[in-house]
């Protein structure tokens, strides 16, 4: 089969046992609906489509969006070949294959080759390697459509000479436009049955698409088998859902934007936002222990001393999400979220971490002071070991305001500064006052008189 023929592609038809997504497709940059930021008319993508300009692109954004939609528009509209490729299936040789067709293509007929790869992320980097030559000696265009960041799974090689357009979650009054379409087309849709929705059965179809069209479509065509010629209202919809189809990937992107939303929400004393960020990870199917775990860090990183009862709040979350599982264990977890977000905040405790860290790692390893040190051996006691230290628990208030703990190139050297929030307002005025004694009983220098 010659993937280059010159004949024109017979019009397509209505395969009317294809899924009802599929039939009510948009074939037309016209039938779009959403988007309009990149492919309404006037904006330079389409300007591009249209004008058959179009250089590489990366398409990126979460399902149903429109990705493969508007790979097969530009098919339709451009005079180049146009070849769709699935990184699912196809390997390094087959890439090979469409690579040396398309440069015997330009070269016997001068005609560009756009090559559409469908989930470009599951290429290997030796797989996304060998389509730079071709992309450079324009041979081909690459439209590449990725749910996940091109930033991590694209080739850097390809990306730069790639333009990235982000496809956005469609919003409820486009899910629901395209549901109406297909309930009144006759040929495509579900217009032959003659089946009516009230306005709350398609709003609520939207809610649970969640900006997916397929899913949306998908969704319509199930309600439509079970209204069996009644109207669909919103109870029968809700009996469909049952649990909403929410954005999430354990491994990939949003799973990293949901976390750090968990956190800086916390950060922000916003326990609204907090218990919000914490409900989307876990009716989403986010591990639970994960979510413990970045609590418990950040009652140290974020909180610290200026309230170290949310360290012990935290680790007691844990402790009674083990204890009971899920899903009775998501109050635990959303108790300890609220009580963090409401806490006073202070990251002395991570600088201080951080600061003493670098200093261990880049600077010269000072040996432990001598009265500091295990003395369990006689000949350690002869070699000073331990000798001049002073035992605090028998020193007024408890401290030897006179012996040095740090060694001598970090003497009086703060790692932890506190802050003035919270319980470190009272520890910042301890530590005052003990550096004050400190100053007081340093030895002072002798006269050179």
């Amino acid at each position: 089969m010659d993937l280059f023929a010159d004949e024109e592609p017979p019009p397509p038809r209505v395969d009317a046992s294809a899924p009802l997504a599929e039939r009510m497709r948009p074939r037309t940059l016209d039938e779009f609906v959403g988007q309009e930021a990149l492919i309404a008319p006037g904006r330079p993508l389409r300007e591009a489509i249209e004008h058959d300009r179009l250089r590489s692109i990366i398409l990126w954004g979460p399902p149903g969006t429109g990705k493969t939609t508007l790979a097969r528009a530009i098919a339709n509209v451009t005079r180049a070949n146009f070849i769709m490729f699935s990184a699912v299936l196809s390997g390094i040789k087959e890439i090979r294959d469409v690579m040396a067709d398309a440069e015997q293509a330009r070269r016997r007929s001068g005609r560009r080759t756009i090559l559409f790869i469908d989930e470009i992320h599951r290429f290997n980097r030796a797989q996304q390697d060998a389509f730079l030559p071709r992309v450079e000696s324009g041979d081909i265009v690459l439209i590449g459509a990725t749910t996940e960041n091109p930033s991590f799974e694209v080739n850097s090689a390809l990306l730069s000479r790639s333009k990235v357009y982000v496809l956005q979650p469609l919003g409820p009054d486009a899910i629901v436009t395209i549901l109406r379409r297909a309930l009144e087309d006759p040929e495509r849709g579900l217009g032959s049955q003659h089946l009516t929705a009230t306005d709350d059965a398609l709003a609520g179809i939207a809610r649970y698409a969640n900006g997916d069209a397929r899913v949306a479509l998908n969704m319509l065509e199930m309600a439509a088998g079970a209204a069996k010629g009644r109207p669909m209202d919103a109870v029968l919809i809700a009996d469909l859902a049952q649990n909403r189809a929410l954005l999430y990937d354990k491994s990939g992107e949003e799973h990293y934007n949901l976390i750090s939303a968990l956190h800086k929400s916390m950060r922000n004393s916003d326990p609204d936002a907090s218990v919000y960020w914490l409900a989307r990870m876990l009716e989403a199917g986010e591990d639970p222990m994960y979510v413990a775990r970045r609590l418990v860090r950040f009652a140290s990183e974020d909180i610290g001393n200026a309230d170290p009862r949310a360290l012990t709040i935290a680790v007691a979350a844990k402790d009674a999400l083990h204890f009971m599982g899920m899903p009775e264990g998501n109050t635990a977890l959303a108790q300890a979220a609220i009580y963090m977000a409401a806490a006073p905040k202070s990251n002395a405790v991570y600088r201080a971490y951080g600061a003493a860290a670098e200093a261990a790692r880049n600077e010269v390893a000072e040996p432990v002071p001598l009265h500091l040190r295990n003395a369990p051996t006689r000949l350690m006691k002869s070699l000073d070991y331990a000798k001049d230290y002073r035992y605090a628990h028998d020193e007024a208030e408890g401290v030897a305001s006179d012996m040095e703990c740090l060694p001598p190139a970090h003497r009086n050297r703060r790692f932890y500064e506190p802050v003035n929030r919270g319980l470190e307002i009272e520890i910042g005025k301890r530590l005052e006052d003990l550096r004050n004694r400190r100053t007081a009983s340093a030895p002072r220098p002798k006269s050179t008189e």
